[in-house]
């Protein structure tokens, strides 16, 4: 116990600095939790408050999830956040990588420093202001896309009811709004790369693209295997603000829009069914946990070195 006590006051400062966020995660990820049982019950509201209406609320086992599963928007949804989040995650490591890459090969650092700026400023804009950004372009009447469909003698697009251009679209924006954020990290690893291994690099004669080739890429590819892992395991959680804000909440546009999140969230704000939320938010939570540690596993038997754990 003094062993214990004096290593506590031996690192109290950077005890200090983690409890925030410690208590951050205590209260809005842990406490929660418990809140997982509704996905066993029949919900119902109770004038006493929440506690009581758990108490009130009938066990049913797993029939939320059998209710679930037995839809046709169980299909839906799963392949919908499936089919995006991997579309996400190749996409946005490849044009990150290539982005930090390019970005550390400017001469011109201040410049670079321009660039990096430019490219980060849609990570901190709002889905909601995004989506009429979207709009000033997608619009029926007018907008941008439509007024040179017609300049040029093609009938316009009711965008917000065609489904098929939707998956491209969505794919263009996400790719737009994260791939400058994600750069980050990657340029900071560059940075962090030992500069005589460049210098022995081109005494033997090595061009720009055999350097990023054997020297660059080799040295990020511990940080590339951890990032996908992570990925991976959040590739049944879509962004909320990208399926619901910019199609505008469509109806016609379901079919390659409505994700988890969105499922959830309807299923809360129309329906006002707690429970099978709740069992589609475990789902989504309980998939993901086992994605993250079968791809570390597989990540560990292929080389121990590159395992998140």
């Amino acid at each position: 116990m003094k062993q214990f006590m004096k290593n506590i006051n031996d690192n109290r400062t950077w005890l200090l600095m983690v409890l925030p966020g410690t208590v951050w995660f205590i209260l809005l990820a842990y406490l929660p939790m418990a809140g997982n049982v509704i996905a066993f019950k029949d919900y119902r509201f109770h004038p006493d408050g929440f506690f009581a209406s758990l108490i009130h609320s009938e066990w049913v086992g797993f029939e939320n999830f059998q209710f679930l599963f037995s839809t046709r928007d169980a299909w839906v949804i799963t392949r919908n956040t499936i089919l995006y989040n991997g579309v996400f995650i190749i996409l946005g490591l490849i044009f990150a990588v290539a982005l930090a890459i390019l970005l550390s090969q400017l001469i011109n650092k201040r410049l670079a420093k321009v660039y990096q700026t430019g490219m980060l400023f849609p990570h901190f804009l709002s889905w909601v202001v995004v989506s009429y950004f979207v709009f000033t372009f997608l619009s029926m009447d007018r907008g941008l896309f439509n007024n040179l469909l017609e300049s040029i003698g093609i009938t316009p697009i009711t965008w917000y009811h065609e489904p098929q251009y939707w998956p491209y679209i969505l794919t263009i924006m996400n790719t737009w709004k994260t791939v400058g954020f994600a750069s980050i990290i990657y340029l900071a690893a560059i940075a962090g790369i030992n500069k005589d291994f460049y210098e022995a690099a081109m005494i033997d004669g090595a061009n720009k693209w055999q350097q990023i080739r054997h020297v660059t890429l080799p040295a990020l590819m511990p940080l590339i295997v951890i990032l996908t892992i992570l990925d991976i395991g959040k590739i049944f959680s879509a962004d909320f603000g990208l399926f619901y804000q910019v199609p505008r909440d469509s109806g016609t546009l379901y079919s390659v829009t409505n994700v988890i999140d969105t499922y959830v969230y309807r299923g809360l704000m129309q329906m006002g069914d707690i429970s099978m939320t709740t069992a589609a938010g475990l789902y989504q939570s309980l998939v993901g946990l086992v994605l993250v540690l079968l791809t570390n596993y597989i990540v560990k038997k292929i080389d121990e070195d590159y395992a998140l754990f």
